[in-house]
């Protein structure tokens, strides 16, 4: 899993060797900030893409392997405790006490246990898992047959959600064809 969301200056270059749009950034910044306003086509395209001009095999992670990598052997709502605390993660200011009003630098926070930054808050991240309602299995699995009715799995909460939307657990889905100002990514090498 990689240590980081994907940032803004990351997605660029590959928006500029494909000749697609650069993602809009609200003004908020680009450089070292999480890409926004990436739908889930977007984020399957820039991890082929990776793998092409790596050598290595990039995807997104599935939503069981988010968690893990989110939880990092913890069992708490948060990996660091039950308590959301102050200035550990970017969420509703109301909620983080954290310095910033929208998105955060990526790494702006401690790291996990397993060296993971930015797991609870900052943006919803895209994971490969069809979206269910009860996990059933497909938690596990990369979805396949994707179309325009599908809804793939996001987790991790955004900095405009409260502390109860942050929770390691937490997930909600999308259709793979939105772009949104609290979404972005986080790719698994294989």
């Amino acid at each position: 899993m990689s240590r980081y969301e994907v940032t803004f200056a990351e997605y660029d270059k590959f928006a500029k060797a494909t000749g697609r749009e650069k993602p809009y950034d609200r003004g908020w910044g680009r450089g070292n900030r999480p890409v926004i306003n990436v739908s889930w086509h977007d984020a399957t395209a820039y991890a082929e893409w990776l793998s092409q001009q790596t050598g290595q095999k990039y995807r997104l992670p599935t939503e069981a392997e988010w968690e893990y990598a989110a939880r990092a052997g913890t069992e708490t709502k948060y990996w660091w405790g039950n308590d959301l605390g102050e200035n550990k993660a970017n969420c509703s200011n109301g909620s983080c006490k954290d310095r910033f009003e929208y998105t955060a630098p990526v790494g702006s926070f401690a790291a996990n246990p397993f060296g993971i930054y930015d797991t609870a808050g900052n943006v919803w991240e895209w994971v490969c898992s069809e979206y269910e309602r009860k996990s059933s299995g497909k938690e596990r699995l990369c979805a396949k047959n994707i179309n325009e009715n599908s809804r793939l799995s996001l987790r991790g909460g955004a900095w405009d959600i409260d502390a109860s939307g942050m929770r390691s657990a937490i997930r909600d889905g999308g259709g793979p064809t939105g772009r949104i100002d609290f979404v972005g990514l986080r790719l698994a090498r294989l």
